[in-house]
Formats: structure tokens, sequence, C-alpha cells
């Protein structure tokens, strides 16, 4: 499991585990059943607070995307690939409309809009 975490970023390090985590389940990079690290050992790995860690696996544990089996650890669980996307392309949709009136109350036209999503998306290392 790969995790990196940015200190400078205004996203929280915990929503940064979880957006992370949830993002390699969802490209095939973790498997059912396979085991995280335990919350003590990515604490460590990443240099971060031990409760930092344990409310990253909570809330990703409440969302259903892992499950704790006790004196054991934390294992990815058997999630629909498709539903984990269709959730993620919601996600996408939302933040979009957003945009959508970010742009609309800056007066730019529909092609400005996505000249600046063309350039931003070939040009950014995300």
């Amino acid at each position: 499991m790969d995790v990196v975490i940015i200190n400078n970023s205004q996203v929280p390090i915990y929503e940064q585990i979880i957006n992370q985590i949830k993002l390699q389940i969802i490209e095939g990079k973790m498997h059912v059943n396979s085991q995280l690290p335990s919350i003590r050992q990515l604490a460590k790995d990443l240099q971060i607070s031990v409760i930092t860690t344990k409310r990253a696996y909570e809330e990703l544990e409440r969302e259903g995307m892992i499950y704790s089996m006790i004196g054991k650890g934390f294992y990815v669980s058997d999630q629909n690939v498709e539903i984990l996307k269709e959730r993620q392309i919601q996600l996408i949709e939302k933040a979009m409309i957003d945009i959508i009136r970010e742009c609309k109350k800056a007066g730019l036209t529909v092609d400005k809009a996505v000249d600046m999503l063309e350039i931003l998306y070939e040009g950014e290392n995300v």
C-alpha cells in the first residue's frame, strides 16, 4: 500500500489517507481481504500521529471499505468496484457543478472553461 502525505495540503492528513486507500481499492491495487498495515505501523511509516491513522481507518470502516478483525488487523472489504467507481463519479460531478457555478460568476464561456480544464489536466502530475 502506497500512501504519500502532503503536509502543506489543505486536505487534512486523515482525508489524504482515506482518499488514497479508496483510490487503490478502485484501481485494483488493493484486493479483497488484503491486509492493511496496522494503525501503529502506518503512523510510523508516514511519521504522523496514531490518532490520525486511527481516524482514517475508522472512517474507512464506517464507509464499508475495510473491516477489522480483533487482534488481527484491518482488511479490504468485498466491495463492488463498480459501486465504488459510481460513488467517485458522483463526487466528481458535484465538484464540477461547483466549478461551473464559479466559471459562470467569472463570466467564462464553456470553451474557455474546457480549455482551462484541458491545460490543467494535461499539465498536472496527479
